[in-house]
């Protein structure tokens, strides 16, 4: 079955074009996931829109990644990630973690989480976690994350993702 912009979800008649224009009017928050690789000591992300709270007792969260992401096995190893919570000017380091391969953190201003993470400035609010879980979820991951450490960081408007387009509240 191709993938095409009329292609259909592969055993179930629905439009693959039309579940991402239906879906993509919900409104959705930017977040940048990080952490220190393992091996190297260099920082690493991955951006994702994809992020909601899931219990406060045990405090935990959630974020999907697809299975084709080069990054998320370079972030998985960590012992703690730090989920960025971007702010409307974060456009652009929204679009180079969003890059395959070379060095995303450069000309990225970072300083580290209280367990050393990499916690963007300009950031609204960091969320230092562990992986819990990780769920297998057709061509994604919903990895479910315990939260150890949190706190708000800078003011300023989110940078949301609507429509398959950035941008922030008019």
């Amino acid at each position: 079955m191709g993938h095409g912009p009329s292609a259909a979800v592969a055993g179930t008649g629905v439009d693959a074009a039309r579940f991402r224009s239906v879906l993509g009017r919900f409104a959705t928050g930017v977040v940048a996931i990080t952490a220190i690789e393992t091996g190297t000591g260099r920082p690493t992300g991955l951006a994702a829109n994809s992020f909601t709270s899931v219990s406060l007792d045990p405090p935990l969260v959630a974020f999907c990644v697809a299975h084709t992401s080069t990054t998320w096995p370079r972030l998985r190893g960590a012992d703690r990630l730090c989920i960025n919570i971007l702010s409307e000017p974060q456009l652009e380091i929204c679009r180079r973690l969003a890059l395959k391969g070379g060095d995303k953190f450069a000309d990225i201003d970072w300083t580290e989480s209280p367990n050393g993470s990499p916690l963007i400035e300009g950031a609204l609010a960091w969320i230092e976690c562990s992986v819990e879980r990780e769920h297998l979820a057709g061509d994604h991951v919903i990895v479910v994350a315990r939260v150890h450490n949190l706190d708000k960081h800078d003011e300023g408007d989110p940078l949301l993702f609507y429509r398959g387009e950035y941008g922030s509240f008019a």
